[in-house]
Parts: structure tokens; C-alpha cells; sequence
């Protein structure tokens, strides 16, 4: 006798990959909300990053020197020294000129004999000077909406002054279908990459929980999603929500499924480790990506194939890589062994359409996280 579907959770058909990934560009953003700089790094902006004022407000010195009136040195040589009318006024990197100056003439370029100071080499008008404004104007951004904070920018943004930030900050629950290390293994790596991508994660006793719970902005829950004896996530998303899909054309990944409780989405991964990285990189940073409003794409760079990768058609295949000079190795495909993935520097993404790549193909090649 063939088991129900009430009994078992069955798959009636693989979703293709970019059928599901349309489906993630449905999600909402979530509101946005100020925090400090210091916690900012990240995070996705929920508004152009912009000064209140010019900065500098005045021309300041870059370099230690002497403030000088730049035309008075033009005819400066070491062999025929220039007299300068008055002293010039000693000046260290940060302050501001003093008036009348649009210079800073290194130490070494002015000599003082018997109180009076000599230029032995010229100077330009702004040599040595952060001219006022040079730094940053008002209306025009620093950083845009949509795009993420970077450790960079955070120290800019305070020395620029500014102490909060407009962002979008997902709040998602992380739930671990049964206690094993397997599972543990790919919760901890969901868990940081959410929160180096600016989201708060809170980590669910179990799935019900995770779907009552209104403040959370969306579920991802690792394991259950299979045929075994004891897989629920499925049915119990199907209860309680909306099931868009279960089943997927990527490999590893087959048994993911993907729903809704009430406009929160909801991600079910599978228990195994390679099935719930592939799955969580290629469509689980999209849906955080979707609910931050990021609008930046993963960036890649396109090498060529050591030798070739062979993939079925119909499904979109995962593939780690591992640079080797200016080309990449393919490591591994179809189930992924922890070896393989300790020693992958990078990823492919083989599309549903091809038959693979031959050795030497030109590939986009993304970073491994």
C-alpha cells in the first residue's frame, strides 16, 4: 500500500530554480529603523547617507608646515632664497588655515635667519590644503539607498559626523528541525550570515513557535523537509500557512520547500549539511536580500574551468570551486562531502538549461561565504 500524503510528505514536482527565485521578488521589505553608526556594518541603507554641512567647514592643513601665500614663494630657489613680508605661521595636519594663507609649504621649504623667513623652494595655491567642502557636501550622498555598510564606511560616516543610519534590519527566526550536529552545523552558519548581512535572529524551540510569533519578519527552519519517518516542517507549514512550493530543480537542495505565514515567508530548509548551504546561499540570502531592499548584486568574476562539469538538465546545479591560478576547480557535484566544502574558495552555479561546462569554459564565479 502506498503511503497518503497526510502520512508522508511526498514531492509532487520540482519547482524550477527560477521559478522560486521570482516568487522570493514578491516579498516585502521591512520598515525601516535608526541605529547607531558604531552597529551599522551590513546593514542596507533605508536612505541616502548624507552631511548636515560642508566638511571641512574651513580649508584645513594635510600636511605639518608653514602657511604661506603661495605667490610669494613662485620665484623661490635654494641658491636664491625668497623674503617672505612676515613670519609664517606654524601649522599641524587637521588645523585650519589662517587667513590670508592657501598653502602649507613643507618644513624643510622655509628657513628662518634672524627672525626673518626665507621660501628655498615654491609652492602651489592649495598644495598641502583640504580645501573647504572637499571632503563631503550637503545633497550629495555618501551612500545610497539600498546599498550595504561596509566597515569602511562606518568609520566615514563618523568622521563625517554622523552617528545614526536610516536601515532596514530583518528580524528572522532560525529553527532546528531535530538536535544533531549536522543541523547545528548549518544553523550556526545561517545564523552568522544573517547577522553579517544586518538581520536580528532570534532561535525558535520549534517551528509552531516560530510561526505564531507576529515580530519576527520571517522563518528559515533547517531539516524536516524530506519523506523520513519523523519529517513534519512541510505539513506543519501547510497547517498553519501557505505552501508556494516543495521541491526544487537545484541540486543539492531537492527537498526545500517555501511558504508564507501570513506575508512573512517562510524557508525550509533540508537537514542535510552541502543541501542546506547550496539552498541558504542561492535562495536564502536572496529572500533576506529581498526583505533589506538591497539592491546590490553578488559580485563575481569569470574564470575558466580546470575540467569540465557535467549536470542534468532540468536542474540548476551548485557547484564549489576552488581557484587554482587564474582558473577555477571544480570540486565536487551532485552531494557535496565536507571535504569539498572546507577546501571551496568559491561557487558556480551551473543553470537548469545546460548540460554543463566544458574544461576551459568561462564561468561567473562567486565568493565562498
Amino acid at each position: 500500500m502506498q503511503p497518503t500524503d497526510e502520512s508522508v510528505q511526498v514531492i509532487a514536482k520540482l519547482t524550477p530554480l527560477a521559478i522560486a527565485l521570482a516568487l522570493l521578488d514578491s516579498i516585502e521589505p521591512v520598515v525601516p529603523r535608526e541605529i547607531d553608526v558604531a552597529a551599522a556594518r551590513g546593514h542596507v541603507l533605508a536612505a541616502d547617507v548624507k552631511v548636515a554641512a560642508a566638511r571641512p567647514k574651513r580649508a584645513l592643513a594635510l600636511q605639518d608646515g608653514w602657511a604661506v601665500t603661495a605667490e610669494t614663494t613662485q620665484d623661490a630657489g635654494a641658491y636664491a632664497p625668497a623674503p617672505l613680508a612676515k613670519m609664517p605661521p606654524r601649522v599641524d595636519v587637521g588645523e585650519a588655515l589662517p587667513d590670508g594663507t592657501d598653502a602649507v609649504a613643507p618644513l624643510d621649504t622655509v628657513t628662518v635667519r634672524d627672525g626673518r623667513a626665507e621660501a628655498v623652494a615654491p609652492v602651489a595655491a592649495g598644495d598641502g590644503v583640504l580645501p573647504a567642502g572637499a571632503d563631503a557636501v550637503p545633497g550629495v550622498p555618501l551612500r545610497q539607498t539600498g546599498e550595504r555598510v561596509r566597515a569602511g564606511d562606518v568609520a566615514v560616516f563618523a568622521a563625517a559626523g554622523i552617528s545614526r543610519l536610516s536601515v532596514r534590519e530583518p528580524r528572522l527566526h532560525v529553527v532546528r528541525a531535530r538536535k544533531d550536529e549536522i543541523i547545528g552545523a548549518a544553523a550556526g552558519f545561517i545564523v552568522h550570515d544573517i547577522a553579517a548581512r544586518g538581520g536580528v535572529v532570534n532561535e525558535a524551540a520549534s517551528l509552531e513557535a516560530a510561526l505564531r510569533d507576529e515580530k519576527t519578519d520571517a522563518i528559515v527552519s533547517i531539516g524536516g523537509t524530506g519523506s523520513g519517518r519523523n519529517d513534519e516542517s512541510v505539513k506543519i507549514l501547510s497547517k498553519m500557512g501557505r505552501l508556494a512550493f516543495h521541491g526544487i530543480g537545484l541540486t543539492p537542495g531537492e527537498t526545500v520547500a517555501f511558504g508564507f505565514i501570513g506575508t512573512r515567508p517562510v524557508l525550509l530548509l533540508p537537514g542535510r549539511l552541502d543541501a542546506a548551504l547550496a539552498v541558504w546561499i542561492v535562495i536564502g540570502r536572496r529572500m533576506l536580500a529581498r526583505l533589506s531592499a538591497c539592491g546590490e548584486e553578488e559580485p563575481a568574476v569569470t574564470l575558466p574551468l580546470t575540467r569540465k562539469v557535467t549536470s542534468t538538465v532540468g536542474l540548476a546545479e551548485f557547484v564549489p570551486v576552488r581557484r587554482n591560478g587564474g582558473s577555477v576547480e571544480p570540486l565536487a557535484t551532485k552531494y557535496l562531502p565536507l571535504a569539498a566544502l572546507a577546501r571551496a574558495d568559491g561557487w558556480i552555479l551551473v543553470p537548469a538549461s545546460s548540460e554543463g561546462y566544458p574544461a576551459g569554459a568561462q564561468v561567473p564565479v562567486k565568493a565562498w561565504p
